[in-house]
């Protein structure tokens, strides 16, 4: 939100980033606080916190705890307990009726449409709250290591560039300073946690399996959410909530039937964020760009990753191997939807606004980007459906499902980039001449960049208006990448 979104006015920004630098003066020299203690709304402002004076006064509560009595570890019920003010009073009480009444539905047509089976555990709905309770053990699991690493940079970071003299007065400020850090962590990513209630649709939004453990395997709705994004849409509610069942569904047999899944992608988060480091050096740098009238500068400085050096050689293969799984995953979830929610009318129009919710930013998008600065690209899980839809086209859903039973099995990046490649390796190659793999290469590149004109119509029904649109609905201007809506290839 800009400065001036609340009604302030320059002024205020300024008071702000005042306020902001003598609080943190006060909080590094040890001194007095002054009479009538820190103003928690405008600590808030200045760093970025919603401003909302029962939150405010348990932030403050907890940065004193902490000051107070500094501990090494991080008190992450602060999380828990964040995220559950942030979204509490504004959880919508929409009738869960019309999910309960889509899940056999989708069931039955995603047995149509897979191999994987249907999970042992019934799927539910959530409020919330709910959605918090049972995901938010998975944040935190996936938060330690990115806390941890930037703890240490920053430490790492303070001592480089303290002088020899004080450094005895550092060792002595650094439990303080870790646990203060911690706690506006914990805070931190409770606000993410309870926003971020607000935005999903189901357990899998994000791409992970949020709500592992018994009776929680088989996927989660809330109607909230659902109800929310069916608003802005010129479709049916019952549809949107039958598509988005079937999405779900999905996403929950295909987690549980891949047993190695959720441990493999929450490991390759974990390698990425072990590797953040700060860099010293561009503090100094962007010390001079920020507009000390502005403290939302600060808050941009910190989101945007700017202080975050290019990315280490490790790093960069551990990036790789997580936006190639992820959309793997994405990639065989939107496909295997598309063949099972054929029935539903405007079924289409509702891919597209999910894949124009994803290319402009969705919950999955939000939250990557919040924990470790990483970018989900739309052409990649593009290029992954379009895989799919390949391998089950040149042979059958059945070799299509198999290639989940191991990891070795899954198509790589490269094959990603190459399909004829992944297309030899399954002995399919033989199923087109050489020429025509060739050229399937060649007409997805030049589709994926939005080169090709759109089908005038045809035997599958494929209009202008579908914009090049297959039958999976993966290609194309529909995803929110073309000429009318944000790029974020």
């Amino acid at each position: 939100m800009s400065a001036n979104d609340d009604g302030t006015g320059e002024n205020s920004r300024g008071e702000d980033f005042e306020e902001l630098q003598r609080i943190l003066r006060e909080m590094l020299s040890g001194g007095q606080m002054p009479e009538g203690g820190i103003d928690p709304e405008q600590f808030a402002k200045a760093a970025g916190i919603p401003v909302d004076p029962r939150a405010l006064q348990g932030l403050f509560s907890t940065l004193q705890g902490a000051m107070q009595n500094p501990s090494e570890g991080i008190d992450w019920s602060v999380t828990r307990k964040t995220a559950i003010e942030v979204a509490s009073g504004d959880d919508s009480h929409a009738d869960p009726a019309a999910a309960n009444r889509a899940f056999p539905v989708a069931a039955l047509w995603l047995d149509e449409a897979t191999e994987l089976g249907p999970t042992p555990d019934a799927p539910r709905t959530l409020t919330r709250i709910e959605w918090i309770q049972q995901s938010v053990d998975t944040w935190i699991g996936l938060a330690e290591p990115v806390a941890e690493s930037v703890s240490r940079a920053l430490m790492d970071a303070l001592q480089s560039q303290m002088p020899e003299e004080l450094s005895s007065a550092l060792a002595g400020a650094t439990p303080m300073l870790r646990s203060v850090g911690g706690a506006l962590f914990a805070v931190q990513l409770g606000t993410i946690v309870g926003k971020l209630s607000g935005e999903v649709v189901s357990a899998g939004d994000i791409g992970i399996p949020l709500l592992a453990g018994p009776g929680r395997e088989g996927g989660a709705l809330l109607p909230g959410g659902v109800s929310a994004f069916a608003d802005g849409l010129d479709q049916d509610s019952e549809a949107v909530t039958l598509y988005l069942a079937v999405r779900e569904l999905a996403h929950a047999r295909l987690f549980r039937h891949t047993k190695w899944l959720r441990l493999h992608l929450l490991s390759a988060i974990g390698d990425y964020a072990r590797g953040i480091s700060i860099d010293t050096s561009r503090i100094e740098d962007l010390a001079s760009e920020i507009d000390p009238s502005d403290p939302s500068g600060i808050q941009e400085l910190i989101s945007n990753g700017a202080l975050i050096p290019p990315k280490t050689e490790a790093q960069e293969a551990a990036h790789a191997r997580l936006e190639t799984m992820l959309a793997l995953i994405e990639g065989w979830v939107d496909v295997v939807t598309a063949d099972a929610a054929k029935r539903i009318p405007g079924a289409e129009a509702i891919a597209e606004m999910v894949r124009r919710r994803r290319a402009t930013g969705g919950p999955a998008e939000h939250a990557f980007a919040a924990l470790a600065g990483l970018e989900l690209r739309p052409r990649r899980l593009r290029e992954a459906a379009a895989l799919w839809r390949l391998v089950a086209d040149r042979s059958d859903v059945a070799t299509r499902d198999g290639l989940w039973a191991h990891p070795d099995l899954l198509p790589s990046s490269e094959e990603l980039d190459h399909p004829a490649r992944l297309l030899e390796r399954l002995g399919l190659a033989g199923a087109a001449p050489e020429s025509e793999v060739d050229d399937f290469d060649a007409a997805l590149a030049q589709l994926l960049d939005g080169e090709l004109p759109p089908h005038a119509g045809g035997e599958d029904g494929r209009s202008e208006s579908d914009g090049g649109v297959g039958e999976t609905g993966e290609a194309g201007g529909a995803d929110g990448a073309g000429p009318d809506a944000p790029s974020r290839d």
